[in-house]
């Protein structure tokens, strides 16, 4: 790395942290900004449940610069040690953030002051970000701004739609101008830093998530056993566990249907993932109350 010192470095790089409440698009704009699939996207809530870090590197107005973007998990009131280590998370990427990107959408309550009070502390600028614009009419959309403008001062507002990329590039701009002048952090070749592993799991998390309701999704977590890189393939073994045996039971579904299905959507999308064939195999397994082991969530890598 560089001697030249960090505000002379003629490029610049930095921590954007993207922060808000559950379910209002974080992980589709990390995705949007990164230009790689990186982070589960459902329509259910609170689907994010590491700090995921995406990396950009790139130029700017002939200026080098390196992003370094973390999804997190939604910001919600902890009922179990699992949802206590998710805001830990949220806590850390504000803590050594450069730029912080706060998301809400134009269907929000106004009842984030949860957020505002932990955005209240932060050393970092703040960018709110009003989304799914594409989904309201323009009167509603000003509607919002003008509230946002009025009630949080500190940050400039933006409308955008992380899904069709409305504004994104006015956005890319407002973060490159708030980045220190620093040397990279990660090699230029780094995506993410996570481990192929992470992602495999993931992946068959979220096909979880699409496939069934209710409690089983959150009740469910996917440890990777085994993963084997071969010439022509990546075999795969994966593990999920579940709370309770009923649960075990609507995982496998009738006959063993329901996994069988949940396993080829996976598969099919790892394949595309990691650009090679995926033989994977699935076992579940009942761990009671594993939300609230900090031995199983230590396990899990809930210990940033």
């Amino acid at each position: 790395m560089s001697t030249t010192p960090a505000t002379e470095y003629p490029g610049r790089a930095g921590f954007v942290s993207i922060v808000g409440k559950p379910n209002v698009g974080k992980s589709t704009l990390m995705n949007q900004l990164v230009g790689e699939r990186l982070s589960i996207i459902t329509s259910k809530a609170q689907t994010t449940r590491h700090r995921i870090m995406g990396i950009l590197n790139g130029t700017h107005n002939d200026e080098p610069f390196q992003l370094v973007y973390s999804d997190t998990p939604g910001i919600i009131k902890p009922l179990y040690k699992l949802h206590e280590s998710m805001m830990g998370f949220v806590r850390g990427s504000l803590e050594d953030a450069d730029v912080i990107l706060f998301v809400t959408d134009i269907f929000e309550k106004h009842d984030e002051d949860d957020v505002l009070r932990r955005l209240q502390h932060a050393e970092a600028p703040v960018i709110l970000l009003v989304n799914k614009i594409d989904l309201a009419t323009p009167e509603q959309v000003e509607e919002k701004l003008a509230y946002w403008q009025e009630h949080f001062q500190a940050a400039e507002v933006l409308p955008i739609s992380a899904l069709n990329a409305v504004n994104i590039d006015k956005l890319f701009d407002g973060i490159i101008s708030r980045l220190p002048h620093h040397p990279p952090y990660f090699p230029q070749d780094e995506l993410t830093d996570k481990p192929e592993r992470f992602f495999a799991s993931e992946i068959i998390r979220e096909k979880i998530f699409l496939n069934y309701k209710k409690e089983v999704p959150y009740s469910s977590e996917v440890v990777i056993t085994g993963f084997k890189e071969r010439d022509d393939m990546i075999v795969i073994s994966a593990e999920i566990l579940v709370e309770r045996p009923t649960q075990r039971a609507i995982l496998l579904g009738e006959g063993g249907k329901m996994i069988k299905k949940t396993g080829i959507m996976a598969r099919e999308e790892l394949e595309q993932f990691f650009n090679k064939k995926v033989f994977l195999e699935t076992f579940i397994k009942v761990e009671p109350d594993w939300r609230n082991k900090e031995r199983m969530l230590k396990r899990f890598g809930y210990d940033e």
